[in-house]
C-alpha cells in the first residue's frame, strides 16, 4: 500500500463556504447524493432523502446529547480560565481542556459560580487536565445553569437557539460536540421514513473534541486517535443483525455511528450488545464490515472524518466530489449541508 500523507486529504475551501448558522427548517439544507457504482452526483434538498431510502433499510443514529460543556472559571486571585469538558471519568471526575494551561497546575482550585467549583487533580501527556467538581444537587442541573454550548471554533456567530446544536432524537448527555449529520432530521421526516418501512436503530457514542483535532503527523499511520465511549443495546444489535441476515442495507447517520458499528461488528458484520471505548481509525483502504451507506456532512480538510468518508470509495473520488460541492456553493462543516454516499 502506498503511504498516505495527511496532505493527500487537503482541499481548498473558501472561508465563506463555512456555515455559520443552521438551515431553517432543519431539513431545508441541501443534500449531495453520491452514487458509488456510477460515480455520479445528484443535487437535492435533505427532506427529499426519503426518495433514496426504501422499506427494510436500517438507519443507525447516535442518540448522544451535547453537554453545555464550556465553563468560564476564575482562579483564587481572579485569573480567567476557560474549561471545556471532554470526558466523564467518574461521578465527579472529568477530563477537560483548559486555557490558559499555565494557570492550572495540579491542586489549582477554580470557581465557576456560586454553585460550582473544581480542582485540578492531574495532567495527561497531551496536556488535558483531570479535575474534580464540587457542587450540591444533581451535576446535570448545576451544569445546565453554569455552562454554555461548545460550538466549534470555526463558528463565529452566536447560536440563538441552543437546541439547534442537538439532534431531535438526542437522549443521553455526554458529548462535547454534536453528531452533526443528524441535525438535518425533523420529527416529521423521521415519521415519514418509518411510515415507508425504514427501521431506525439507536446507538450511543459520546463525541469528544478529538473529532476536530487536526492530524499533525505527515504519515497518517502515525496519528493516534482519540478515545470515545460507546454503547450498543440488545435491541439495536438485533435490528442491525436481522437486516444483515436478510441482505438489507445498514445506513449510518454520521461518522460517529460508523465508528460505533465498525468497532462492534465481527468479520461477518454481526453486532453484539456491549459498551466500551473506541479508538478506531478508519482510512482507505478499509473493508467495511457492517455499514453499507452513509449520511454525513462535509468535513474539514486533512481531518480523520474526511479520511473515514474517503474509505467508502476512494480518496480521489471524495476529493472530486468535494470539489464539485465547493463549485456548487454547498455549505460546509457542522451547520452545513449533507451528503448521502450510496
Amino acid at each position: 500500500m502506498t503511504e498516505l500523507k495527511t496532505s493527500d486529504f487537503y482541499y481548498d475551501l473558501p472561508e465563506e463556504r463555512i456555515a455559520q448558522t443552521p438551515a431553517e427548517p432543519r431539513d431545508a439544507s441541501r443534500l449531495l447524493v453520491y452514487h458509488r457504482d456510477t460515480k455520479t452526483v445528484e443535487h437535492r434538498i435533505f427532506r427529499e432523502i426519503a426518495q433514496y431510502l426504501k422499506a427494510g433499510d436500517v438507519l443507525v443514529v447516535n442518540r448522544t446529547k451535547v453537554l453545555p460543556a464550556r465553563l468560564f472559571a476564575h482562579t483564587a486571585n481572579g485569573g480567567k480560565v476557560e474549561v471545556l469538558l471532554l470526558k466523564r471519568l467518574d461521578l465527579d471526575d472529568w477530563e477537560v481542556l483548559v486555557r490558559p494551561g499555565k494557570k492550572c497546575r495540579i491542586g489549582t482550585r477554580l470557581t465557576v459560580n456560586g454553585e460550582l467549583s473544581l480542582e485540578v487533580t492531574g495532567i495527561t501527556e497531551s496536556g488535558e487536565r483531570h479535575v474534580r467538581f464540587f457542587y450540591e444537587g444533581a451535576f446535570e442541573d448545576v451544569l445546565s445553569r453554569a455552562g454554555t454550548m461548545p460550538l466549534p471554533p470555526y463558528i463565529h456567530e452566536k447560536l440563538k437557539d441552543q437546541s439547534r446544536y442537538q439532534t431531535v432524537y438526542c437522549k443521553e448527555n455526554g458529548s462535547a460536540a454534536a453528531p452533526t449529520a443528524g441535525l438535518h432530521f425533523t420529527p416529521e421526516l423521521l415519521d415519514a421514513l418509518r411510515a415507508k418501512g425504514v427501521e431506525i436503530a439507536e446507538v450511543l457514542l459520546h463525541v469528544g473534541l478529538g473529532t476536530f483535532r487536526p492530524v499533525k503527523e505527515e504519515n497518517i499511520l502515525d496519528h493516534k486517535m482519540h478515545s470515545e465511549y460507546y454503547e450498543v443495546s440488545e435491541a439495536a444489535a438485533e435490528t442491525v443483525n436481522r437486516a444483515k441476515r436478510e441482505g438489507r442495507r445498514v445506513i449510518a447517520v454520521g461518522t460517529t455511528s460508523v465508528r460505533t458499528l465498525e468497532t462492534v461488528a465481527d468479520e461477518a458484520g454481526r453486532l453484539r450488545a456491549c459498551s466500551g471505548n473506541t479508538e478506531i481509525f478508519i482510512y482507505p483502504p478499509y473493508r467495511f464490515k457492517c455499514v453499507d451507506a452513509l449520511i454525513t456532512n462535509f468535513h474539514l480538510p486533512e481531518s480523520t472524518l474526511l479520511m473515514l468518508v474517503s474509505a467508502l470509495c476512494s480518496r480521489e473520488e471524495i476529493l472530486r466530489v468535494y470539489e464539485t460541492a465547493v463549485k456548487e456553493k454547498y455549505r460546509f462543516f457542522s451547520f452545513g449541508d449533507a451528503m448521502l454516499v450510496l
